[in-house]
């Protein structure tokens, strides 16, 4: 369906693009032509994955140091990328937190550390691109990273569920007022795709992995391919009038409701607490 040149001449922004399915998402736009800026707080893992992405010859890639939650460096890095890069067509919110506890035992600090990576941030960035296309009377598309869990909520994981329905809001919103601008917004909710940093913190042994897996109508975790062909379809020229949309994509898993509810059924709660506060803190 992709040709080499599908994004040529987009310049795209992934944020929290050093791994995962920001890296997959970042591979991909640079194979189908597109050049690739990502961002994220870690200057080491930002430098290996340009690595990564620069074996697509004919984009141009670079990383910036970011911390998305401020919204004064998020300007600075748009403006960064506009010198670099000469111009900026998309953006992808992609970076993200999150980790189970019970919904008693949450900090405020955990609360908002959520909420201020995932929907500040992914304000920050879509406010100051916005008004970067929209001063220039140009023409961009955003795509944010949602959950199957927008709409229903889901246990353990109430400040994911609370940030993640705000970017949902977020996008729909922007989509409707931004037409007349020619900005498109979409989101994806992704089910479970397997990943270093997410499934250290979502998953405490294998017991759970498999009673996860148990619950896929599909029968199988998603291939990070499948989601980044996704993301670029949604970016690219072949879905102009697709705007305000969230695909699904996890196997059928959002049919049996509350991604981390299962949970509940696996231990006392009171064991849960215990086994929250040790993945916390590191301990096997």
């Amino acid at each position: 369906m992709f040709k080499e040149d599908t994004l040529q001449d987009k310049t795209i922004l992934i944020t929290g693009g050093g791994s995962g399915l920001g890296l997959a998402m970042a591979q991909k736009f640079a194979s189908l032509g597109a050049n690739i800026a990502i961002c994220g707080r870690t200057k080491e893992k930002l430098e290996q994955a340009v690595q990564k992405i620069r074996t697509h010859e004919k984009s141009k890639v670079d990383f910036y140091v970011c911390d998305v939650r401020n919204y004064e460096v998020v300007e600075e890095m748009i403006q960064a990328i506009v010198r670099d890069f000469g111009a900026m067509e998309g953006l992808v919110n992609n970076a993200a937190g999150n980790f189970l506890s019970t919904s008693e035992d949450l900090t405020p600090n955990g609360f908002n550390t959520v909420i201020d990576i995932v929907l500040n941030g992914t304000f920050n960035c879509t406010h100051t691109f916005g008004n970067y296309l929209i001063k220039r009377e140009r023409p961009g598309n955003i795509l944010n990273m949602v959950t199957t869990y927008t709409e229903t909520g889901s246990a353990f994981v109430l400040p994911s569920a609370c940030a993640k329905a705000g970017v949902l809001a977020l996008t729909n919103t922007l989509a409707y007022e931004w037409a007349e601008y020619n900005i498109r917004l979409n989101s994806i909710a992704p089910g479970p795709f397997p990943t270093k940093g997410a499934w250290t913190r979502l998953m405490p042994d294998k017991s759970f992995e498999d009673q996860y897996l148990s619950k896929i109508p599909a029968g199988r975790y998603g291939d990070r391919e499948e989601l980044a062909n996704l993301a670029a379809f949604l970016m690219s020229d072949m879905a102009p009038y697709i705007t305000g949309e969230s695909v699904i994509i996890d196997g059928g898993e959002h049919l049996k409701s509350g991604q981390f509810n299962f949970i509940n059924e696996m231990l006392p709660r009171d064991e849960l607490k215990k086994l929250f506060v040790k993945m916390k803190s590191g301990r096997k």
